[in-house]
């Protein structure tokens, strides 16, 4: 745990040097893409350190200079497969970016969308010293959380603390400086596979680049897709990809879930094309251009050209109904958002009140989806996409780039984390809350 501690720190460091330079570069490593932004923090307040517990580490003004993506090599469910061909991809990306920008990128922040992420809900509480909270206090208190026995091979990614409580007082962002006796914090704790971590690590370093932040792509897409009333309310964000869908839950401006399904649209492609008999680039431009999972009586109508280039007439002239074609691609998408469904009940997310979702990534412009959505996971679901950023270009504003946009955001307005206080050494291992929401929600 301290070596954890000392290495996201040194991130830190390494983040707040890179926005004093003014430059940093966001990296989304995906199945289907490696999408690259340079931004250039502007002007004197370039970093400037925040009072409250939330931005702590520091926030900044930015704007998108330079944006290149490509197609996704050596990457399966989002955990890297071929280490070389992510290499390439990452470097041509960031090569491209770097040029758009007519800048040299040394430091960037990357988010990753597999390895296995788990959540817990972590408390902790201790007799205050003073007569007010002190910095010190408050390192003490999140010390003083449960800690989970994390299993071999797994490392925290996120540790958030999302709530503090003085005496009988709940709901306070940042007790420095009140009063009390008894101080007690909630923690949401995010942890990952370990190795898949390394391996991203790795590839980035190759490339001779230094990274300067990680994060999950659940919890940034989340951050760009969902309106502050959803994030402050109750809302889950859900993250469409190529090979995962990434899951991840809001209250009261905190993430306090986040888990993964290894299933993604390019699933959905793999079965047109197994179904079509034809190579997966027809089959994904054939979803892309005609696709949909709810059927009407004008499908049956509809008539789409596969094509081909076999030599053979007969088999290059075959043609499929659109209501076939939304008979191959629905079952997938059902069992998609029946995972989505069970990552959500094993959450405790029914317990909201009111809750809203969101469907966002590249995978979220299937035709009729959010009608699906709202069917199956039994809450009203709107389509969302990231907010806008200066200078981000036209190309990069869609859904697919959710995760990529959130992780601007998460570069230049980080929240608060575990690491960013001075914790004592003394960790206490205790069981583990796997029902987070409901967790946060009976103890809020």
């Amino acid at each position: 745990m301290n070596q954890l501690y000392d290495n996201q720190r040194a991130m830190r460091n390494m983040r707040k040097a890179a926005l004093q330079r003014g430059l940093i570069a966001i990296l989304d490593v995906g199945t289907s893409k490696v999408a690259c932004l340079v931004l250039r923090f502007d002007g004197p307040d370039r970093f400037r350190a925040e009072d409250g517990v939330g931005s702590l580490a520091g926030q900044a003004q930015y704007r998108v200079i330079g944006a290149s993506t490509t197609r996704s090599r050596g990457v399966r469910f989002g955990d890297i497969d071929a280490m070389q061909e992510t290499e390439r991809a990452i470097r041509t990306v960031v090569q491209s970016a770097q040029k758009m920008a007519g800048e040299r990128v040394d430091h960037v922040i990357a988010c990753l969308s597999g390895a296995r992420p788990r959540s817990y809900g972590l408390a902790g509480d201790i007799m205050l010293d003073g007569d007010v909270v002190t910095d010190q206090d408050i390192g003490r208190v999140l010390a003083a959380c449960d800690v989970p026995d994390l299993g071999e091979g797994r490392e925290a990614l996120h540790a958030h603390p999302i709530n503090f409580s003085l005496d009988q007082r709940s709901g306070l962002t940042d007790p420095r400086g009140h009063s009390g006796n008894k101080m007690s914090a909630d923690l949401h704790m995010l942890t990952v596979e370990k190795s898949a971590l390394q391996n991203l690590v790795h590839c980035i370093r190759r490339c001779d680049l230094e990274l300067a932040g990680i994060a999950s792509s659940a919890y940034v897409a989340g951050i760009s897709s969902l309106i502050e009333d959803e994030q402050k309310l109750g809302a889950a964000c859900i993250d469409m990809g190529g090979g995962t869908t990434g899951v991840s839950i809001f209250l009261k401006n905190h993430m306090i879930y986040a888990d993964s399904v290894r299933m993604g649209g390019d699933l959905i492609t793999h079965d047109i094309s197994k179904c079509l008999g034809v190579p997966e680039a027809t089959a994904e431009r054939i979803k892309t251009f005609y696709g949909g999972v709810v059927a009407t009586s004008l499908d049956d109508r509809e008539v789409i050209e596969i094509g081909g280039n076999s030599g053979d007439w007969h088999h290059d002239r075959r043609s499929v109904t659109r209501a076939e074609l939304i008979g191959i691609m629905r079952p997938r998408v059902e069992e998609i958002l029946e995972e989505v469904k069970d990552s959500l009940d094993a959450a405790g997310f029914d317990s909201l009140h009111n809750p809203a979702i969101v469907l966002t990534g590249g995978g979220r412009q299937i035709p009729g989806l959010d009608e699906l959505a709202t069917r199956i996971l039994g809450t009203q679901v709107r389509l969302g996409g990231p907010m806008r950023v200066s200078g981000l270009p036209q190309a990069a504003t869609g859904p697919a780039f959710a995760a990529a946009v959130g992780l601007t955001m998460f570069a230049a307005h980080p929240q608060d984390e575990w690491w960013d206080f001075e914790v004592p050494d003394t960790i206490y291992p205790a069981r583990s809350l796997r029902r987070a929401v409901k967790w946060f929600k009976d103890n809020w």
